[in-house]
């Protein structure tokens, strides 16, 4: 197959990922990465280290490698930083989130214990389950105080170019694998251009502005891609695709999709094509790491329940399929889907998830799939944060800036400009395609949407 000239301009020098979050996710990841670069584990999930896309078809088809059709970043080059509320350093934070044994710790003990948390952009008002006094703050009358949103802002910046010179860094990307934040409305007075918002960061509007937003605003101002891995309102609005499109840099949110809704994205397009109707999804989690603590806080869970219940509306559609998908709620609009997430210390990371799933056959007899998946949270996150990072960093190189569609396949709640009518893509499938064909795009080669 002809390939057109590659326009990716290549990696070279070190990578700077900046992390926000030092905890399970954020440990589980930076340690898998080291640990393979010393030849002592293998980045297992990682569709850029292990997939092959097809190029080609007939006889002139052949598998390929992502960094064999386009100029990805050596593992090598990376060089970690992260911000937290906690001061613990990398291998503390790593022994203390119980996800790895000490034994896939202790080889990189002394490269995780260079990783210290900067101070974080911290309002408690966003995460009240978390008390760390690693933050930052303003002098006022010789007292600590919460910084305005403006200064977070200039604060963040300033670390980033701070972080950048040290390490001697030509590229930064920045990846929030923190908590979820209490849930934000999209507010078109204040998130619908960016003049809005900075007027809005300036007079401390601390109710419309949540302190992901300052880190996204310092990335992209700092000529860094961003990406949201929790399900928080922050470059999903308007004025970040502003921002996206002035700074000409990626974003790409929200919410790493790794356990119960990645089962449900590639489950429920089965449903769909083999014609079975749906009654009702139920689905419910357990788990016990800092992320369950602060979801156990009803206001932070809204913010989970929203992205965790778009999944399905958009793989089986009501509308298209009344018959099938039109019954089963209160209103007996659609079928009834319920998410329950609930805090059980005891089971640290290794969450647990049930789904019961209702559906109809011929002539409306009813039939049960139950699935119990027991995953281990962070190390099913770890490779997304691999991926998102290699990606968004590729995607800089290449030109392509604003919201990354084609990262929709890590990510629960894919990003979508909802203001034109836009529907996002859940099915795990068609996403699939999509990540494809913009490797190949990049790559100089046609897309394709052949099924392999």
């Amino acid at each position: 197959m002809e390939q057109k000239k590659n326009i990716v301009k290549p990696a070279v020098g070190k990578l700077g990922i900046l992390v926000v979050g030092n905890g399970a996710v954020a440990t589980t990841f930076m340690t898998g990465v080291l640990m393979t670069r010393k030849g002592l584990a293998k980045p297992v999930g990682s569709m850029t280290q292990y997939d092959k896309i097809r190029i080609g078809k007939g006889a002139d088809k052949q598998y390929l490698a992502y960094k064999d059709i386009v100029p990805l970043a050596d593992l090598n080059h990376i060089v970690f930083g992260c911000w937290d509320v906690y001061p613990q350093n990398a291998y503390q934070a790593a022994m203390y989130a119980e996800v790895l044994k000490e034994k896939d710790i202790e080889p990189v003990r002394e490269e995780l214990e260079k990783i210290v948390p900067m101070k974080a952009a911290f309002d408690k008002n966003y995460a009240k389950r978390l008390d760390g006094d690693n933050v930052k703050c303003t002098v006022v009358d010789g007292q600590c105080a919460l910084p305005t949103r403006w200064e977070m802002v200039e604060m963040l910046r300033e670390d980033i170019r701070q972080f950048k010179q040290a390490h001697g860094c030509s590229r930064i990307v920045v990846l929030w694998a923190a908590s979820t934040e209490i849930y934000v409305p999209v507010d078109k007075q204040v998130h619908y251009t960016l003049e809005a918002l900075e007027q809005a960061m300036k007079a401390d509007d601390r109710e419309h502005v949540a302190p992901s937003m300052c880190y996204a605003y310092a990335a992209l101002q700092e000529g860094a891609p961003f990406i949201m891995g929790a399900p928080n309102t922050t470059v999903d609005i308007p004025a970040m695709w502003e921002l996206a499109e002035k700074t000409q840099m990626p974003i790409a949110g929200k919410d790493f999709k790794t356990g119960q809704t990645l089962v449900k994205s590639g489950f429920a397009p089965i449903i769909g094509v083999r014609c079975l109707g749906l009654s009702g999804w139920f689905s419910t989690n357990i788990l016990g790491n800092r992320d369950g603590l602060v979801l156990d806080e009803p206001a932070n869970f809204r913010t989970k329940e929203v992205s965790k219940l778009s999944t399905l509306e958009t793989i089986l559609k009501p509308e298209v399929q009344p018959d099938l998908y039109g019954h089963g709620n209160d209103e007996d609009t659609q079928y009834y889907h319920k998410v329950r997430i609930n805090y059980y210390p005891p089971r640290n990371d290794n969450k647990e998830g049930w789904d019961n799933i209702d559906i109809f056959g011929w002539m409306g007899y009813p039939m049960q799939i139950k699935i119990n998946f027991l995953c281990r949270d962070s190390i099913l996150a770890a490779p997304l944060c691999l991926d998102l990072c290699l990606l968004s960093d590729l995607a800089a190189r290449a030109g392509r800036w604003g919201t990354q569609r084609f990262l929709s396949f890590f990510l629960k709640s894919p990003m979508h400009d909802y203001v034109q009518g836009e529907e996002p893509v859940n099915n795990l499938y068609q996403q699939y395609t999509m990540l494809k064909n913009a490797i190949r795009e990049m790559g100089g080669y046609e897309a394709d949407e052949e099924v392999d």
